[in-house]
């Protein structure tokens, strides 16, 4: 960049500035791809401009933008009535895809407790979960064996955490696995909220011979702060209605195609 160019650059600072906290005043996050677009300046001049206001309180940086608010998950109470028709799709697209015998890991979430009730009347599964609610829902079918993987219990997700739960995911041969996710992001990737959350999806995402994000419509464009490692090696991410077709072009670049539920 030339001297005049870097000057303009900082000039214009103060207006980005505004722009940004009046997106995230409006709409709760932004994005780094579209406010350089928007200004028509490079990604890196967006993240300094958020750097800066990250550095007087004014936001919280996630991955590939920012928010407004710390970026945390509502408990699995207040997530369970949301999206119950969409969720229901997801979960008879995933139901789909298991055949009778297979040994299935269903992590812990609302979209993946869809997929357990939709998995009703499959025969000879093997369920392995984190999840509390799974369990029990699973160990109510006739047919059906279920393996809770152990761990520190937390209570708004409840289901187990941390390295006992990391320890149990390498000990099974999982044919299909079902994953949640914080969020598909405007650039095509699945991102979490928690340490834990990421690396036990990934670690999944890596060991079952096939693994799919199930993420309703709502988590579309969201912003959350961690990456999910390796989450291209996902066969796909079953959704209940198309995603942007741009966020479907970034994602499909990636690796996983898209399946919308019906």
């Amino acid at each position: 960049m030339s001297d005049s160019q870097s000057s303009s650059a900082r000039a214009l600072a103060p207006r980005r500035h505004d722009e940004i906290l009046r997106r995230l005043a409006a709409d709760g996050s932004v994005g780094i791809t579209e406010l350089a677009n928007f200004f028509d300046v490079s990604r890196e001049t967006i993240r300094r401009d958020m750097k800066h206001l990250a550095e007087r309180g004014q936001l919280d940086l996630v991955h590939g933008g920012a928010t407004l608010f710390e970026a945390t998950e509502p408990a699995l109470t207040e997530r369970s009535q949301e999206n119950a028709a969409g969720k229901a799709a997801i979960g008879r697209a995933a139901a789909n895809l298991v055949e009778d015998g297979m040994v299935v890991f269903l992590d812990s979430g609302t979209t993946t407790l869809a997929v357990a009730h939709a998995l009703t009347g499959r025969q000879n599964l093997t369920i392995c979960t984190t999840s509390l609610v799974i369990a029990l829902h699973m160990c109510r079918q006739p047919h059906v064996r279920v393996h809770m993987l152990g761990g520190e219990i937390d209570p708004s997700e409840e289901a187990a955490v941390g390295i006992d739960a990391l320890d149990a995911i390498g000990r099974f041969r999982i044919d299909v696995a079902f994953l949640g996710g914080g969020a598909l992001s405007p650039d095509g990737e699945v991102t979490d909220f928690t340490r834990n959350g990421a690396e036990q999806r990934s670690r999944m995402a890596a060991t079952a011979a096939r693994a799919y994000f199930v993420l309703d419509s709502s988590k579309f464009g969201r912003l959350t702060p961690l990456r999910i490692q390796r989450f291209e090696l996902a066969a796909g991410i079953i959704v209940d209605a198309p995603p942007p077709a741009a966020m479907v072009e970034a994602l499909e670049r990636k690796g996983p195609k898209v399946i919308v539920g019906e």
